[in-house]
């Protein structure tokens, strides 16, 4: 069997999971000698579309790097349609997406779509940076994540690419935002 040409760009960057409790989460992370977590709580991603609709989802998403991969725990505070919702009303936490960073993030979305993967849920964080979530048909995870790679979001992952670098367990939750 040969391979495609990859349709995104460079490697897994991230794992991200679907927690309850946020607090919890980074605690059982803590727990495992992974930290120091960055936190931005509360957090509405204005400028939604879920499913086609449009959607505001709030929450609190904590980020935190074990060597180059960066985790991600995401906890969904209200009851807005998302993609988050879509996994907890099934039932569901834990393991959720796996999320590549793309510069030309446009044209990323453009080439899973056009491979047959659309596009569930997608926005731009309220103008911070575009996101979108891609069923790819269950092979990964439940879907993947692009997020655009800018100046916002290469300064956010390498805070937090840096804070676990020789991290001595020092000042575990910090805030982001």
């Amino acid at each position: 069997m040969r391979a495609n040409r990859p349709l995104f760009p460079g490697s897994v960057r991230q794992n991200a999971y679907i927690v309850h409790d946020l607090d919890e989460g980074i605690g059982q992370w803590l727990r495992a000698g992974i930290g120091p977590w960055f936190v931005l709580r509360s957090f509405v991603q204005a400028d939604s579309e879920y499913r086609g609709r449009p959607t505001a989802p709030v929450v609190s998403i904590a980020f935190a790097n074990s060597g180059e991969l960066q985790i991600e725990l995401i906890q969904q505070e209200d009851d807005s349609p998302s993609i988050y919702r879509e996994f907890t009303d099934s039932g569901r936490v834990g393991f959720h997406h796996i999320a590549f960073w793309s510069e030309e993030f446009d044209a990323t979305v453009v080439g899973a779509e056009a491979a047959g993967w659309p596009v569930v849920h997608r926005g731009s964080g309220g103008g911070v940076a575009k996101f979108a979530y891609l069923d790819v048909g269950g092979f990964t995870s439940t879907v993947v994540e692009v997020m655009e790679l800018n100046e916002i979001t290469l300064w956010m992952t390498t805070t937090v690419r840096e804070g676990a670098r020789d991290w001595d367990g020092s000042d575990p939750v910090r805030n982001l935002g």
